[in-house]
């Protein structure tokens, strides 16, 4: 299956980096370039593709409001966006998790590791294994501290959905959830798919955030 590729990116020398990578590979295409985030949702609602590569800091319409609208665009269901940027620990990077984005990859990332992330993306799988992401979306969490009204938009979670969930947050696969619930995988998938469902998520990054936001995980827990 060929990948379809939207690069997002003020910088012409980064978009041609990213281009040069990936036009070394068959199964990845560039299918659209965009130099700022207007120009970006514009090239995904032409093009459609599978993954978007999103810088967060562009003139005009930014990489956050750019994937807020693309998340929110129930044509635009199957798109992914990554989000690119310089830093780990970064407060526009969580603000992109909360609107939508299935991830993010610094900028200095190897090309084998992005290549590997695009496809991992494109077939539906999340990019918040990485110790790394979980960090920033607990650190951000603790400054913001969980909502007032968090445990009311869990209620329409089982208790069991709440307790996959967690897992989730804790970034278990659907293999590692099975043995710790002793469920088969696809028990653990079906539960992670109703919880997003109910919750309105586009993925499980969204879960993710939900639960720190939500206070159903604590920053610092495991």
């Amino acid at each position: 299956m060929t990948v379809r590729v939207v690069l997002a990116d003020d910088q012409t020398v980064v978009r041609a980096g990213f281009r040069a990578l990936l036009d070394l590979t068959d199964d990845l295409v560039v299918v659209a370039e965009a130099a700022d985030g207007r120009q970006a949702v514009e090239a995904v609602r032409l093009t459609r593709p599978d993954v978007v590569l999103m810088d967060i800091r562009m003139p005009g319409v930014d990489g956050i409001e750019a994937t807020r609208r693309i998340a929110a665009d129930r044509a635009l269901d199957g798109v992914r966006v990554v989000v690119l940027t310089t830093y780990q620990v970064d407060d526009y990077v969580f603000e992109a998790l909360r609107h939508g984005a299935a991830g993010f990859l610094l900028k200095d990332i190897e090309p084998d590791e992005l290549r590997a992330a695009i496809r991992t993306v494109a077939a539906g799988q999340s990019l918040l294994a990485p110790a790394v992401t979980r960090s920033v979306v607990e650190e951000f969490a603790r400054l913001k501290g969980p909502e007032a009204a968090g445990a009311d938009r869990l209620a329409v979670l089982t208790e069991r959905e709440r307790e996959v969930m967690a897992l989730v947050a804790a970034g278990l696969s659907n293999e590692e959830i099975g043995r710790r619930l002793l469920m088969s995988p696809l028990t653990a998938k079906t539960h992670v798919s109703r919880a997003m469902t109910k919750l309105r998520a586009r993925d499980r990054a969204q879960l993710v955030v939900l639960a720190y936001e939500t206070g159903l995980v604590r920053a610092g827990e495991r």
